[in-house]
């Protein structure tokens, strides 16, 4: 079970071929290409927004002013 040899794809393209005729197929793997292509381009952008970009610092926070009576303003 689970061992797929040559006769079994043989078996499964010949139904494909029946099913969709080969006129469609070539439209569907295209179509199936692009949404691999845009999948794959969603993933690579969503892991790049994700990491922290190298060079910047985080800025110090501003200074408060000082009060030489110790009270505040």
């Amino acid at each position: 079970m689970g061992n797929i040899g040559g006769w079994e794809i043989f078996w499964i393209v010949l139904v494909v071929l029946l099913l969709f005729g080969a006129k469609r197929i070539p439209e569907m793997m295209r179509s199936m290409g692009q949404g691999v292509k845009e999948f794959k381009k969603a993933a690579r952008d969503i892991s790049s927004d994700e990491e922290p970009p190298a060079t910047t610092k985080p800025s110090p926070p501003p200074a408060s002013p000082s009060n030489s009576s110790g009270k505040p303003a």
